[in-house]
C-alpha cells in the first residue's frame, strides 16, 4: 500500500454501539429510551446484544445501524479512487478538495522542486492482472517513464498558470491520479454497505487499500460489529440492504 495514503477521524458519535442498541429497543418498547433507562448495557454488553439480535443468522435488522456517525479526513489518495467512492452516495456526504483552488503543490513540484510523488499518484512496482486476468510486470522503468510524463504536464501547467490562465482552465492538462484529500461522513450502515462494494476482490487495488484503512477505524469505534462484518461479510460482496 502506498506509504502516503491515511484516513483520520475528525469525530464520532460515542457510544455507537448502544445508540443501536437503544434505536432497537425503541422499536418495540412502551417506555421511552433513554440514556438513564436502568436497562441500557454498557458498550460493550450493548456490542454483543446488537450482533446477536439485529445482525447474527442473516437476520438484517440494519435499520437501527443508521444513527451512529463517523466523520473521517482521507488524505493524498489518488483522483480515480475518489471518484470510484463518490459514487456511493447512500448515507454518505463527501466535502472534496478542489483544484480551482489548491494547485500550489503542483505548481511546486515545478518551482521548488518538491517531490512529484507527494501531488501525483504512481501505481508501485509490481505484477498485476487486467480486469479478464491477463497478467502484467509494471517495472521500474516504467514507472520511470510515467514519472517523467507527468512532470512535462506539470512544466505545462505552470506554464499555463504562469500566463495568466485559470486554473480549471489549466487542470485539463493536469495527470489524471493526482492526489486529493476530502471529508466523509457514513453511518454505521453505509459503512458496511461501503465495505461490501469496494473490498471485494474485483475492486480496483486502491479502493481495496482504501476499504482497509477504513475497517481500523470502524474496529475502534465499533469492535463488536466490526469483528462480526470481518467474520461474515469481508470481501465477500454481500450487499447490505
Amino acid at each position: 500500500m502506498d506509504t502516503r495514503f491515511q484516513i483520520n477521524v475528525i469525530s464520532a458519535i460515542t457510544k455507537p454501539q448502544t445508540t443501536v442498541w437503544m434505536a432497537m429497543h425503541q422499536d418495540y418498547s412502551h417506555k421511552l429510551v433513554t440514556m438513564h433507562w436502568e436497562e441500557v448495557p454498557i458498550e460493550s454488553m450493548a456490542g454483543e446484544f446488537i450482533v446477536k439480535h439485529l445482525l447474527k443468522g442473516d437476520r438484517g435488522h440494519y435499520g437501527p445501524f443508521e444513527h451512529p456517525q463517523i466523520t473521517i479526513n482521507v488524505g493524498y489518495f489518488n483522483h480515480a479512487t475518489m471518484q470510484q467512492l463518490r459514487t456511493h452516495r447512500v448515507g454518505v456526504s463527501f466535502d472534496v478538495q478542489s483544484f480551482r483552488y489548491t494547485s500550489q503543490g503542483l505548481l511546486d513540484v515545478v518551482a521548488n522542486d518538491a517531490d512529484i510523488e507527494d501531488y501525483i499518484y504512481f501505481r508501485p512496482v509490481a505484477s498485476y492482472t487486467d480486469r479478464k486476468g491477463n497478467r502484467y510486470d509494471y517495472t521500474h522503468g516504467m514507472r520511470e517513464e510515467d514519472k517523467s510524463y507527468a512532470y512535462s504536464l506539470l512544466k505545462l501547467y505552470y506554464r499555463k498558470i504562469n500566463m495568466g490562465m485559470s486554473e480549471e482552465h489549466c487542470r485539463a492538462m493536469l495527470p489524471f491520479d493526482y492526489r486529493q484529500h476530502w471529508v466523509m461522513s457514513l453511518n454505521a450502515r453505509s459503512l458496511m454497505h461501503f465495505l461490501d462494494l469496494r473490498a471485494k476482490k474485483d475492486a480496483e487495488l486502491e479502493c481495496q487499500w482504501f476499504c482497509e484503512l477504513l475497517f481500523q477505524k470502524f474496529q475502534m469505534w465499533m469492535p463488536h460489529v466490526a469483528e462480526w462484518y470481518k467474520e461474515t461479510r469481508w470481501g465477500k460482496a454481500r450487499l447490505a440492504p
